[in-house]
């Protein structure tokens, strides 16, 4: 976890023991004012366009404080990296995260995370160090980087990164099916698409056709009434949804972008919505018919 990965970067600045005896001396790049100021330097990187210069400041950032986890962050997208040396710079950047909140502050910020803003780095960088475990594909790390969207979750359960989505997602491809609904249960007051149709799919896949997903899926329509015709072209996945509006099609568009393959691999669940939704009457979100 902490040995010293070969690139330049890797080798120049302390590793995980590095950054930790760096942090309990509390000089030489470990006071507050440096991490500061390497902050600083890290929010310049990421307004800077040009990729070279961005890297050059996120190093003028670790040569500040080492402390500085949007640094490690940021050089963690360098081009060429090898598997392990891109996981090295997340990890570095975890800890670098963590040490620059303090224990104390850490424990005290619990619930409210997010909005003690020096938390932050650390959050980015643990949910980066997260999808880097998920896309290994490796059943023993995907299982570890659910582990740490819980542990994110319970840190700050607003869910100012929007984390409770992206959970869903990986529980639902790893079949963890009961850890879904649970997850569903504790945002049960969230009337969204995104979580209504979710809930249909789970519900599909452990129920199948039955009056309670009947209901469901009617429920869900009123949330956004083009996500059934989106999900039933697969063509219209990849569209571009960079932003969104609810109820609108760039919704049905995000969503399908998400979850589309996940309602494909479902026998019959497309069709089955579509089904559902055909002559459902247009509603408002109140669910009175729209005249």
């Amino acid at each position: 976890m902490t040995s010293k990965q070969s690139g330049s970067d890797l080798e120049r600045f302390p590793d995980c023991d590095g950054l930790r005896k760096l942090s309990s001396c509390g000089g030489g790049g470990g006071s507050s004012d440096d991490i500061n100021e390497a902050q600083q330097f890290a929010y310049d990187a990421w307004d800077e366009p040009d990729r070279t210069r961005r890297n050059l400041l996120a190093r003028k950032a670790l040569a500040r404080s080492p402390l500085c986890a949007d640094a490690w962050l940021q050089l963690s997208e360098l081009r060429n990296l090898s598997d392990s040396q891109r996981r090295e710079y997340l990890l570095r950047a975890v800890c670098a995260g963590e040490l620059a909140v303090g224990e104390r502050r850490f424990a005290e910020a619990k619930g409210d995370f997010w909005l003690v803003l020096d938390t932050r780095p650390y959050m980015r960088a643990r949910f980066a160090l997260a999808q880097d475990l998920w896309y290994s594909c490796d059943k023993g790390e995907r299982i570890a980087a659910i582990a740490h969207l819980h542990e994110m979750l319970d840190l700050n359960p607003n869910d100012n990164q929007g984390l409770r989505y992206v959970l869903l997602i990986w529980l639902i491809r790893s079949d963890a099916y009961q850890a879904a609904e649970n997850l569903l249960d504790k945002h049960r007051d969230e009337i969204s698409a995104f979580m209504e149709f979710t809930r249909v799919l789970l519900a599909y896949r452990t129920q199948g056709d039955c009056e309670k997903t009947h209901d469901m899926a009617a429920k869900a329509y009123l949330t956004n009434r083009h996500i059934p015709h989106y999900l039933a072209n697969s063509e219209l996945w990849h569209e571009e949804s960079g932003t969104y509006s609810p109820g609108r099609e760039s919704e049905a568009a995000w969503y399908a972008q998400e979850l589309g393959i996940d309602w494909f691999c479902t026998h019959g669940a497309i069709e089955w919505l579509a089904h559902c939704t055909d002559r459902e009457p247009v509603r408002n979100r109140d669910g009175e018919t729209l005249h």
